[in-house]
């Protein structure tokens, strides 16, 4: 009986399939759940080839999967980081052949303010470690721009605002490059607005800005996020063109305005800096051309002043040229007077000179007759000088006849064979034949004492029938016989 009650009742249980219970599963999930809000910090994320992203939810005690399909991620509302706690809205479903349940996203927020604020804080400090915030990159803007580009939404009251006040302050041409300001892709949309007008060639179709503004109204930081985005920072902070951002309201703070070049607290306020005034313009140039004429009349009267004093100071040229007339009449009189006085002084002593002077004819003829008697007187001494000559030639030929010519000849010669002999005594070979001898150095100075030659002394001994070299020797000292040792 027991074996009986036990087989009927295990044919009583409901038999189901794997896939009948998937299934059960799954529609009662759904059917359970619906569309859901879940928060939760997003982690293991991972994207895949496909574009699919798969990540899990968690906190402090449990975990979930989520998924979110290729073709949402587009319409998301972020981009999902790891770390990250997040809002995200979908439907749990379930996996059958791993039997696990997930949740599949369809949007995703950031979970409250705090979590925003501590995202965009992160990057802050992130990118002013790069140095994209450093005062250093900061660019003047330019005093009057011809061209100024926006980077706004069309619609809104933002850039009618822009383009009211510049048409009010000083009417310059606007070039408005229109983007979303919030939601899906509005980030990638701000930043390729910036690269594009940075990218603009100078003098192309499209005139090139020369200042450029981001600008829109207010908003929560929810709205506001696309302006935080790290991709709009390193656009602005890239930028050539100087940048003024003006996003949100006074209160209102972005990461863009950290990387811009000015911050605005409005749109209004981004036109105020972008232009000048022109009623300003022209009152500060009123104001300065009026104290450039009070400078110029200024200096003018003390021009005028420093003249007078100069002219008071001076003497009176009228008079001047009267004294210098009467000096000329003067001098002019006197010369007159002058000239006739000179020739007449002239001539007297003119006269005075040729009355001194001896009679010139007279003197003439008296040197001629006196040159006369020197030319006879000069002809009597030369015709006696050669009288004389030819007496005393006379008397020297008398003298040549041979006799007496012999006999001198005669006496002359006796005369030097005396000589001779007389020589020949006192000459030093005849000296040098008796056995002595000639000490000379090779230059030809002799030695009379032997204390004159020094020690190595080349020298030269000339005897009578020829000469023979030798060396000193001994230090020039004398020997007891009284002779150079050699």
């Amino acid at each position: 009986m027991d074996e009986v009650a036990a087989a009927s009742a295990v044919s009583n249980v409901p038999e189901y399939t794997v896939s009948e219970i998937s299934g059960a599963v799954k529609r009662t999930l759904e059917g359970t759940f619906g569309r859901v809000r879940v928060r939760g910090e997003i982690t293991e994320m991972k994207r895949y080839p496909s574009g699919h992203i798969y990540f899990s939810l968690k906190d402090e005690g449990a975990k979930i999967a989520g998924i979110v399909w290729k073709s949402a991620v587009s319409r998301l509302g972020m981009v999902p980081e790891n770390g990250v706690e997040v809002i995200a809205t979908g439907r749990i479903t379930t996996y059958g052949e791993r039997s696990t349940y997930q949740l599949i996203v369809e949007r995703m927020e950031y979970a409250g303010a705090g979590a925003m604020l501590a995202r965009i804080e992160a990057l802050r400090l992130r990118l002013a470690e790069e140095g994209l915030f450093d005062a250093a990159r900061k660019r003047a803007l330019p005093m009057l721009p011809l061209v100024i580009g926006v980077v706004s939404s069309p619609q809104g009251a933002v850039i009618q605002d822009i383009r009211t006040t510049i048409a009010r302050r000083f009417p310059r041409r606007i070039v408005l490059w229109p983007v979303p300001v919030q939601g899906e892709g509005a980030a990638a949309r701000i930043a390729a607005a910036i690269a594009g007008f940075d990218a603009l060639p100078p003098g192309g179709p499209v005139p090139r800005p020369d200042v450029l503004i981001v600008a829109r109204g207010g908003g929560s930081l929810e709205d506001l996020m696309a302006f935080n985005d790290e991709a709009v920072v390193r656009a602005a902070a890239a930028c050539r063109i100087p940048l003024i951002s003006a996003v949100g309201h006074e209160t209102d703070t972005t990461l863009i305005d950290f990387a811009a070049d000015r911050r605005a607290p409005t749109p209004t306020a981004a036109a105020e800096m972008a232009i000048p005034a022109r009623a300003d313009l022209l009152a500060d140039v009123a104001q300065k051309g009026s104290r450039l004429a009070g400078a110029l009349g200024r200096a003018l009267q003390e021009r005028r002043l420093g003249l007078s004093r100069a002219e008071r100071g001076l003497p009176d040229p009228a008079a001047l040229l009267g004294a210098a007339r009467q000096r000329l009449d003067d001098r002019g009189e006197r010369l007159g007077l002058a000239l006739p006085n000179l020739l007449t002084e002239r001539r007297a002593r003119l006269a005075a000179v040729e009355r001194r002077l001896p009679d010139l004819p007279g003197l003439i003829a008296a040197r001629r007759a006196a040159l006369g008697l020197a030319g006879a007187r000069l002809a009597g001494a030369l015709r006696q000088s050669v009288a004389g000559t030819r007496r005393r030639a006379g008397r020297t030929l008398e003298r040549l006849i041979p006799a007496p010519l012999l006999a001198m000849l005669r006496h002359a010669a006796a005369r030097l064979e005396g000589g001779a002999a007389r020589l020949e005594a006192v000459s030093p070979l005849a000296v040098l034949s008796r056995g002595y001898a000639l000490v000379q150095d090779p230059t030809g100075r002799t030695f009379t004492a032997a204390a004159g030659v020094p020690p190595g002394q080349k020298l030269v001994l000339r005897f009578a029938d020829g000469t023979v070299a030798a060396t000193a020797d001994g230090g020039g000292k004398p020997t007891r016989q009284g002779r150079l040792a050699l």
